[in-house]
């Protein structure tokens, strides 16, 4: 079974904490100085926030998949997609080690497609330092690209 993932980069986690507990009606599953994770089953969503110097807001979407033949089937989707992807085996983030593919939407919107295969403590830094030029950013500290991949422009400005 596949859950969605959501990453909200926040200015307040302690604040973000107990806003997201009371929306959620349950504390969170992990708790970190600068993370903040509930493994949800209604709605079915791994929701995480963190304090890590991004600026405050949606950080990436993702969908977390429980084995390796659904992160192939998902990596599969996006090349026929055609979108540009980075993958990443045994990754330390957000405290666990996880097989990865990041890709980014039309728009820029980073996604993260991941299989974990256990914690890690501390919080890690992603280890494959080439991965993310292939998005076109540069590397950053957990959590895909620094800055989000820049769709093409618009050919004709649209409204609502």
């Amino acid at each position: 079974m596949k859950r969605l993932h959501v990453h909200v980069a926040v200015d307040d986690l302690d604040q973000s904490k107990a806003f997201y507990a009371t929306l959620f009606g349950s504390d969170p599953s992990v708790v970190e100085h600068d993370y903040a994770k509930w493994m949800l089953d209604d709605p079915k969503v791994n929701f995480a926030i963190s304090k890590r110097g991004r600026a405050g807001g949606l950080d990436h979407l993702g969908i977390q998949v429980e084995s390796t033949e659904e992160l192939a089937e998902i990596t599969d989707r996006l090349k026929a997609a055609e979108a540009r992807i980075a993958t990443e085996e045994n990754a330390a983030c957000c405290y666990a080690r996880s097989d990865k593919t990041w890709a980014a939407d039309p728009q820029g919107v980073r996604w993260e497609t991941f299989l974990p295969r256990g914690r890690t403590t501390p919080n890690g830094e992603n280890t494959n330092a080439g991965v993310w030029s292939v998005m076109g950013a540069p590397k950053a500290a957990c959590g895909g690209p620094a800055a989000k991949v820049e769709p093409e422009p618009a050919k004709a400005a649209a409204c609502c």
